[in-house]
This record gives C-alpha cells, structure tokens and sequence, in this order.
C-alpha cells in the first residue's frame, strides 16, 4: 500500500474513532474534561477514561505535571503504551483467551501470544465512555464516566453497566469505579493503568524513586506472564520483589525479569481485609519531594516499571525509555477465572462490582 494511501486510512480511523455513533445512532464525541482545586489539576478523557495528566508543585511550589502520556486525542487513539487509561472488561491476562463459568466454555479474543491481555485487542482502553456528570471546579471537583459493554464484547458474557468517576480534594485523587452485571454473570476487572514520574513526566527514569509496598506476599509469574500453577501466592521475603521497607525502585531491578526484559510487572497481595480501604504504596521522588500515597479496597496490586519503553514519543517533545514510569494498579489476583484458589471476580445479575481507589500526594 502507498504512504499517501496508508495516512489516508489511519486519519479515517482516527475521525471515525473521534465521533463514533453508540446505541440509538446517537452520536458520541471524545473530549478532554479539566478537574482543577488550587494549582492542583488533572485532566481526563472520556477514550478509554484516560488520565492525561495531573499537575502539582513540589517541594519549592514549581508545577510539573507527573503523568506520562500524549499530546492529542489522536495519538492516545493510536497508543499502544497503555498511557492512563481503565482496563476490562477483565484486566491482565486469562490464559489461553478461555474458562469456563456455570458450566460454558467462553473464548475471548487473543492479543497477546496465546492469550487474553487488558480485556482483549477493543477493551474498555479502546472506546468511547459517555459523560454522565462533569463540575470542573469547586471543593469537589468531579467527572463520572458512563460504558455499557455489550453481551459478546470481546467474547465475554452478559450486558454490563460501568461507572467510573475521577474526584478531586485537595491534593488527591480519587478514583471510583462500579459495574453492574445484566442478565448473565460475568467476570469482571478493571484496574487503572496510569505511568507516574513524581519528578515529572519526562524527568528520565524512575529508578531512584523510593517505594514501599503493604505487600507481604506476590504471584509468581511464568514465562507468559501468567500465575505459576499450583504456587498461589508466595512471601516477597528475601526476593528482588520485597518493599515492605523503602527502597529505591532500582535496587534489585536487574534481578527481575518482567516479560523477557529486566524489570517489574507483578501482581501483590495486598495486605489486610479486602474490601477495606487500606494503605497500598507510598512512592517518594528525593529530588522534588513529591510523594505519592495509594489507598484502594481490592485484594491486589500490580507493579509494572515501564519495562516496554523504548524511544516512546511523548508529551511536549518529551522522549520515554525504558523506566520512565511506574505503575500501581490495583485490582484482582490475574487470571483468577481460571485459579478455583483465587478471590473470585464473578458478578452475578444484580451484584454490583466496587473498585476504589485514592492517590494522595504530598511534597
């Protein structure tokens, strides 16, 4: 195919994606939705409800916005970095893109290898969320995004309604999601996968940032990403993934590999009672003195360290490599449709899915 052809494709895809027509051939547009209190600022859109960016000053009150990512919607259309946006319907990986629920077998579409990865190759990442809500400023700034995924999305079962709702106080977000099953039980996932760089958003690495996790536990993964059979959870212990004490996030880095190149992409267990809000991670950048805190109510978190990098453009000319970001995605155990052992992620008709979590940040 020509160049001049192939452009002309992909900015028809782009306008298609831009102004799609939803149920009732109502048209859906995709637009950039401000939350501001102070000098405080995120800004979300409704593709894929994708935070852009999230601007705060440091410990000397310059701003920098601590968010990787892009310049326009349409480069976000085209991402395949997974900059900030919701997974699901069933986020990480189900092995083999299949399990069995209520006796049928159900088979997901395949983007990754041989199996299902972040809900399959047209995710929640990958559509047009409809704007329910939107108060830009005030004490309590606030957008809540609307998606119902159809029965056969991506090969999964059953209707769903899904609610996701970004809230500004000062200096943090909070970040609210819920989904109601219809007609059919389903499985369902999301987690929020937003790459943070606390000394700012193209600052370079990420390794000197220092973490602690309220994980004393992990999944050990095998070498497609997929929990270990028969290991369930193990103690971080004396492994590369223990961060139970604050330690650089490059300490041990090189002594794990997370999908064939050195780094983390691991799920934990988070200490306490699921569905309690509890602390899940502190993150501190030395340099600024920007501190991110990590509230949430699921069972687990994943840590991935922006191992995919790779002269990744980004924002205002910014260049992206390998550690330039980090992670903290909290969630259910991966692949739990397929692990009897692990909390399950079943949503019958009726039952209400809630997934919360808060980001406070301090400098």
């Amino acid at each position: 195919m020509a160049r001049a052809e192939m452009l002309r494709l992909a900015l028809c895809l782009v306008a298609s994606a831009l102004a799609a027509t939803g149920a009732g051939g109502a048209r859906k547009t995709i637009g950039v939705y401000e939350l501001r209190h102070g000098d405080f600022s995120v800004k979300i859109t409704n593709w894929g409800t994708t935070i852009m960016s999230v601007i705060l000053p440091d410990s000397k009150g310059n701003l920098a916005d601590v968010v990787l990512g892009k310049d326009t919607i349409a480069e976000y259309i085209n991402d395949t970095s997974f900059f900030g946006p919701v997974a699901g319907r069933v986020a990480g990986r189900i092995a083999r893109g299949r399990f069995v629920l209520d006796g049928k077998v159900y088979h997901l579409d395949i983007n990754d290898g041989r199996n299902t990865l972040q809900g399959g190759g047209r995710g929640f990442n990958k559509v047009i969320w409809t704007v329910k809500e939107y108060v830009a400023g005030g004490d309590s700034p606030y957008v809540t995004l609307y998606y119902r995924s159809f029965d056969g999305e991506q090969g999964f079962p059953g209707d769903l309604d899904v609610y996701v709702t970004y809230r500004l106080s000062p200096y943090e977000l909070g970040v609210h999601m819920n989904a109601t099953a219809l007609g059919r039980a389903t499985p369902v996932n999301l987690l929020q996968h937003t790459y943070w760089n606390l000394g700012g958003h193209g600052a370079g690495d990420v390794l000197g940032h220092t973490l602690r996790l309220h994980a004393s536990r992990y999944t050990p993964l095998d070498a497609e990403m997929l929990p270990s059979s028969g290991r369930g959870a193990a103690p971080v212990a004396g492994t590369p993934f223990d961060f139970l004490a604050p330690t650089p996030i490059g300490a041990r880095i090189r002594g794990v590999v997370g999908g064939r190149v050195p780094g983390y992409d691991a799920n934990y267990v988070v200490d306490g009672e699921p569905g309690e809000m509890r602390p899940v991670a502190r993150a501190l950048d030395g340099a600024s003195g920007r501190a991110l805190e990590l509230w949430g109510n699921q069972p687990a978190m994943q840590l991935y360290t922006a191992n995919w990098l790779n002269h990744t453009k980004g924002k205002g000319g910014a260049v992206y490599e390998r550690y330039g970001g980090f992670c903290l995605e909290t969630q259910g155990y991966p692949d739990a449709v397929n692990h009897p052992e692990f909390p399950s992620q079943i949503v019958r008709p009726g039952q209400v899915y809630r997934h919360d979590m808060v980001f406070k940040f301090s400098f």
